[in-house]
């Protein structure tokens, strides 16, 4: 089958390890299903496995990609939960959980063999190429907003870096359960776009606020690290749940932590209870995931250059049938 996979690790140029052509197809195992991949997406995940974060060389070559929609050996329009091993279910009890592709096959193929305990049934409201954005970064965001910020209708949240994933869906998100949502971007098209989603204002990265917010959403790191600390109101919560500029501030804040008595809590994806109750609130309240980009399977290296380049916004998918 035809798939887009890791085949050498570069820490420094990871796009030279990816490879397109003919893997092996999937083979049958207990309490696992094959799923016919009809759309998949892109998540940064799928670059720093590129390189070698999370994923060792003696397990190449390695099918990239984490989420996927498509169908079930039964005919069923399926999502997939992208955390194995979690609860044990088609694997040894002692598993440690993993992301898929960290020690097994992913998405970016024409089929992909899962658990039967991690497929989800696809909402109809929702295309495939719309279900395949949820799993990684729009379950991210969720689990950053209602699970670990514990934000309440009426609340503010600062997203920093629109146009990421994670902080695309955590502008529709916030703006959809009646948050006061602020966000930032270096480029002035993206802070636009944060506004037509929702936000109620977007800034340039590193500006003042016109207040101070409940909860910071966090995904670019030591970049935007002082900011995000100095943005909140006293008793306020960072979540983190990434650091793609870095994870070394300069200044870590740690005075107006303790002193404000802020909250800072690591968020790692969800689980599949708040996958399910995300694709029961997209397709109750007509939330759509932004998608940047749609490319066949066998355009998936353009996919990865325009994701490395930062000039996506939103979600990029490619479709395997």
């Amino acid at each position: 089958m035809f798939a887009a996979y890791a085949a050498r690790i570069d820490r420094d140029q990871p796009l030279t390890g990816l490879e397109l052509g003919e893997r092996p197809a999937p083979e049958a195992r207990d309490g696992w299903t094959t799923v016919d991949v009809r759309a998949a997406s892109l998540n940064h995940h799928d670059l720093w496995s590129l390189r070698g974060v999370g994923l060792a060389e003696d397990r190449l070559p390695m099918i990239l990609g984490c989420d996927a929609a498509g169908v079930d050996e039964d005919g069923n329009e399926v999502v997939l939960h992208s955390v194995i091993g979690q609860t044990g279910h088609g694997v040894g009890p002692k598993e440690p959980r993993s992301i898929l592709t960290e020690r097994y096959q992913g998405t970016f193929a024409e089929q992909v063999s899962v658990p039967v305990w991690n497929v989800l049934p696809k909402p109809k409201e929702l295309s495939f190429e719309e279900a395949a954005c949820l799993p990684t970064a729009w379950l991210t965001a969720y689990r950053m907003l209602f699970t670990n910020a514990g934000v309440r209708p009426g609340d503010s949240v600062l997203v920093q870096g629109a146009g990421g994933g994670v902080a695309t869906a955590a502008i529709v998100l916030g703006k959809a359960a009646g948050l006061r949502v602020f966000a930032t971007s270096r480029d002035e098209a993206k802070r636009k776009r944060a506004m037509d989603l929702g936000a109620v204002e977007a800034v340039e990265s590193g500006a003042r606020l016109p207040q101070r917010v409940d909860a910071v959403i966090e995904t670019v790191g030591a970049a935007t690290w002082s900011h995000s600390v100095k943005s909140l109101k006293p008793g306020g919560t960072l979540v983190i749940s990434g650091a793609t500029s870095g994870d070394r501030p300069s200044h870590a804040e740690l005075t107006r932590i303790f002193f404000l008595e802020l909250k800072v809590v690591g968020s790692t994806m969800g689980t599949k209870d708040e996958l399910e109750d995300l694709l029961s609130f997209c397709a109750a309240t007509g939330v759509r995931p932004v998608i940047d980009e749609v490319l066949p399977l066998d355009r998936a290296r353009e996919g990865f250059e325009r994701m490395e380049s930062g000039e996506q916004f939103g979600k990029i998918v490619l479709t395997a049938s």
